[in-house]
């Protein structure tokens, strides 16, 4: 994922390459990674790796299709609707929550209606996290990228009733992702929570900030708070249960 991100996110462009020879990197990445999930084997090691799990957990075309379009979409300028901005969320966030899922419950059994409420958490989540980074990111996205992935929001004057309303959106993502997380496996489950506990405190810390603000300062949680975060997810009221 990250590979793929950087392509299109700077990286490419700063070693001197056009949006076409961009396009044709993601795209040879693309090839590659499914002659390695159908074959087993790649020479770029990191494809390999990828592979051998997807081999392992049933990770196919169906879910890395729709993130490889997300990522040639920010090879686009044009500016996004709602459905295309929906459809973006799925294939760069959604679809890996999924992805995840699916290596989490490996060696786990779970029912048709579990797996239904676990692949909705996975997704909930997915899209949470994209949406708490756009808010946070608006500044480097809008000067640095030239993007807006607010549809309808004017970043150099939104307001804080709009930003709370994009937040009422992440709050109900990571709401429903939380219901999700008993279903999952100890383990994975402890990991889930500790990063669902440190987007919930972004999406806090983003509401007290001012719109205003979110233009010239990146928001982060503290690192003492991160490690509370996580002690609580290891060892907090839920975190045995089975």
């Amino acid at each position: 994922m990250r590979v793929a991100d950087e392509i299109v996110d700077g990286a490419a462009s700063q070693a001197g390459l056009p949006d076409a020879a961009q396009r044709a990197a993601l795209d040879g990445l693309e090839a590659e990674t499914l002659r390695a999930i159908e074959t087993g084997f790649s020479t770029n090691l990191i494809v390999h790796a990828f592979a051998d799990t997807a081999r392992a957990t049933g990770i196919d075309a169906r879910l890395t299709a729709p993130f490889f379009a997300s990522m040639r979409r920010d090879l686009d300028p044009a500016p996004f609707d709602a459905a295309g901005i929906a459809e973006y969320i799925y294939g760069s966030a959604e679809v890996v929550g999924l992805m995840c899922l699916r290596s989490f419950l490996q060696q786990a059994e779970r029912t048709d209606e579990e797996l239904r409420l676990l692949a909705a958490g996975a997704r909930s989540l997915g899209a949470a996290f994209q949406k708490v980074n756009f808010l946070r990111d608006i500044a480097t996205d809008r000067d640095d990228l030239g993007r807006n992935y607010f549809p309808g929001v004017n970043l150099l004057t939104m307001t804080d009733a709009e930003k709370n309303l994009l937040l009422d959106d992440m709050d109900a993502d990571l709401d429903a992702a939380a219901r999700s997380l008993p279903l999952l496996p100890l383990g994975s489950r402890r990991a889930v929570a500790t990063a669902h506990g440190l987007f919930a405190s972004l999406a806090v810390k983003l509401r007290e900030t001012p719109a205003r603000a979110l233009l010239s300062t990146r928001i982060r949680v503290p690192d003492p708070e991160k490690l509370m975060i996580a002690l609580g997810a290891a060892f907090g009221p839920g975190a045995w249960k089975k």
